[in-house]
């Protein structure tokens, strides 16, 4: 345990502090900040409503589940299981480029969201796959080269985020073949009696 804790700081440390360059510094911390995707996350979600069709509404109403489920399963429930403390509070010489919370540090909340979303959209829209996961990655290693998560924190985070998202995905997809199996069943029986 005391080798893969030293590998998790080292590989910290080599993020944190090893890659740090100005223009990182200015890029990490925008896109670390929830409330810096808003309007984007917003505009998405109005997109399912209304252009998705069927399967884009029961996507937006899955994924207000899927984000409170791994919100609260992360933020909640494993954070005051582990009680893992924030590297940049226990740790010397971090990068810190964002506030330093006292909340925990295992899982990355971060982590489990955007992966979890990233894994639910590719399953409804696989065609988008490479943006889903371009911007959960980004978010991901957002979190350790700004100073308050260890790299096992976001790893962990993209296993239980993709297992959450995947579950979500499965489920909607299920919802939906419900609804179109109901409605081709009702056409072809409406069409039957048409032809007698």
């Amino acid at each position: 345990m005391d080798f893969l804790y030293q590998l998790d700081v080292t590989i910290f440390y080599f993020i944190n502090d090893t890659l740090s360059n100005p223009a990182f510094d200015k890029i990490f911390p925008f896109l670390t900040e929830p409330k810096n995707w808003l309007i984007t996350y917003f505009i998405l979600f109005l997109l399912l409503l209304i252009k998705g069709g069927r399967l884009g509404r029961i996507a937006a109403v899955m994924l207000a589940l899927l984000i409170t489920a791994s919100d609260q399963i992360s933020s909640s429930l494993l954070k005051s299981l582990f009680e893992r403390v924030r590297p940049c509070n226990v740790l010397e010489h971090v990068n810190i480029l964002v506030t330093c919370t006292e909340s925990f540090s295992f899982p990355s909340s971060h982590a489990v969201n955007n992966f979890a979303a990233a894994l639910f959209f590719t399953m409804i829209f696989p065609k988008y796959r490479f943006w889903f996961f371009t911007v959960a990655v980004l978010q991901a290693f957002s979190r350790p080269y700004v100073g308050v998560h260890y790299p096992s924190d976001v790893v962990a985070g993209a296993l239980i985020g993709s297992a959450l998202g995947y579950f979500f995905g499965w489920l909607t997809l299920k919802i939906n073949s419900f609804f179109t199996e109901k409605k081709t069943h009702i056409t072809d029986k409406y069409q039957r009696i048409e032809f007698k």
